[in-house]
């Protein structure tokens, strides 16, 4: 019994020996996996980083445009070179394909909500992207948000709510101040509850603000004036206003309501020019201000329908030209519009977007700078016939003046016989430089499933000169012979464009 008992315990001894060498053998507990949480606290799309009480989106689109008798994004062929001039050898169409992706985080803390939000986009333009050089890549937005302060690109402050909200294909309607990529900016909004916020902003004037200053007392360049490329100094050789020397003031009153929105902005905006013989420092005019001043509202599920929406805005400007003549497809310098009704003798209308005018001598002496005067009106109406399908119809009013002193200088270096001696090409026989260019169009869009849509759009446009007279051939009307006369008279414009949209 005794030798039984024994054999028992060592055999219960040993087991327990054997289970405690194999549980030394054990790896030890793994960790909890740590999967990757939805963040309800902003939206849809978000998830917490993991490890981190910060949320972030991910999101982008694959956007494919054509253009028919228009640049890109269905703008009018009005801005000189071969489109202008409807020459045979100008791009009867263009297209665009444009990948962009965002990036968006937010992190609460006890000042309020950090934000960090980026996008950028990658292009392939055809006649613009080569085989070898690749599609051109830009940053539309990159900005940090913290109690109450916005540090970085984002849209203007100027701008209503809905400035990226239009129902339009196309950035070559004149509809008020536009800035799509963004412009940098220091600002800081306060929110007074019940949707009610104010915001003041120091912002970079380059490249949407700045619409530039011409010296009339120096030579203009017909080919740089009427078919140079992109805006700018090294362009438009007429424009003296060179870099910036101040930040824009803009300040803004809103109201986001679930009826709609409404909006004041108003904005000081630095005017100068450069010296008056145009290279040496022997006197120059003396640095102003201009302004602007901006209105709007925006109208939502109206009466005739659910998901219905009208807006409207109008914008004042005094030597701010460029918060009222808005759009993507100029940069800084002196704009100019340009159209002939073709490369044969005909007619064509002409006219500049600028801040102001002066005029200087080589002595040193000269005048002031005759700020501009500039004004529109747009309006936007869009009606969802169901779910998938609606219809925009929209229009604009544009207008800049020069006022007398301004004009009568323009006119005359731009003159046979006028001050830039040599370098004439009109023959005026009345009127002024006032420009101004009326537009409406048309918009159906069809959303299939979620996300995808598939657009066409119709635009008239009339461009207006309201100087009479004759232009001289020069070398702005491509294909054209030199000295074939055309006579001064508005010109209508029509395009369209088609586009499809992939948002995730």
């Amino acid at each position: 019994m005794t030798t039984i008992k024994g054999l028992i315990l060592g055999s219960a001894a040993g087991l327990l020996a054997i289970g405690g060498a194999q549980a030394a053998d054990l790896p030890m507990k793994a960790k909890a996996v740590e999967y990757v949480k939805i963040c309800s606290l902003y939206g849809a799309g978000f998830y917490y980083i993991p490890g981190t009480d910060t949320c972030i989106k991910l999101g982008g689109a694959i956007r494919i445009d054509t253009a028919l008798n228009g640049n890109i994004y269905d703008a009018p062929q009005w801005q000189g070179g071969a489109p202008g001039s409807q020459a045979w050898s100008r791009d009867f169409f263009q297209t665009r394909a444009r990948f962009n992706v965002n990036i968006d985080t937010r992190t609460a803390t006890e000042y309020g909500v950090l934000r960090t939000y980026g996008d950028a986009k990658f292009d392939w333009t055809r006649g613009v992207s080569g085989i070898a050089g690749g599609a051109p890549v830009e940053v539309d937005y990159a900005f940090i948000q913290f109690a109450g302060f916005t540090f970085g690109k984002s849209v203007s402050m100027f701008d209503p709510q809905w400035a990226l909200a239009k129902p339009t294909i196309s950035s070559g309607l004149n509809a008020g101040s536009n800035n799509a990529t963004g412009v940098p900016m220091l600002a800081y909004t306060a929110s007074f509850g019940n949707g009610m916020s104010a915001t003041i902003s120091l912002e970079d004037a380059q490249p949407y603000r700045t619409a530039g200053v011409v010296n009339t007392s120096l030579a203009f360049s017909t080919a740089s004036l009427l078919t140079g490329g992109a805006y700018g100094p090294g362009n438009f050789t007429g424009n003296q206003s060179g870099g910036d020397h101040m930040p824009d003031i803009v300040g803004n009153l809103r109201l986001d309501q679930a009826w709609g929105s409404a909006f004041v902005s108003a904005a000081g905006h630095e005017v100068h020019g450069a010296y008056y013989n145009g290279t040496v420092d022997t006197g120059r005019p003396a640095t102003t201000w201009g302004y602007a001043v901006s209105g709007g509202f925006e109208l939502k599920n109206l009466p005739t329908g659910a998901g219905d929406s009208f807006k409207m805005e109008a914008t004042y400007a005094k030597g701010a030209a460029k918060y009222v003549w808005g759009g993507t497809l100029d940069t800084s310098g002196a704009g100019r519009y340009f159209r002939a009704s073709g490369p044969s003798a005909g007619t064509l209308a002409f006219g500049y977007v600028l801040d102001g005018v002066y005029t200087g001598t080589n002595a040193g002496n000269g005048t002031g700078i005759d700020l501009s005067t500039a004004w529109d009106v747009s309006a936007f109406y869009e009606h969802y016939w169901n779910p998938a399908w609606r219809t925009s119809v929209f229009g604009n009013y544009s207008q800049i003046s020069y006022g007398a002193a301004g004009n009568q200088a323009l006119i005359t270096a731009l003159s046979f016989g006028g001050t830039a001696a040599g370098t004439g090409f009109i023959t005026p026989t009345g009127g002024d430089m006032k420009l101004s260019t009326a537009q409406v169009g048309t918009r159906t869009a069809w959303t299939p499933v979620k996300d995808l849509t598939i657009a066409a759009e119709f635009v008239y446009s009339r461009l207006n000169t309201n100087l009479s007279g004759t232009y001289t051939n020069a070398g702005g009307v491509s294909g054209a012979p030199a000295g074939a006369v055309y006579g001064l008279g508005g010109q209508n414009i029509y395009n369209g464009g088609v586009q499809i949209s992939r948002s995730f």
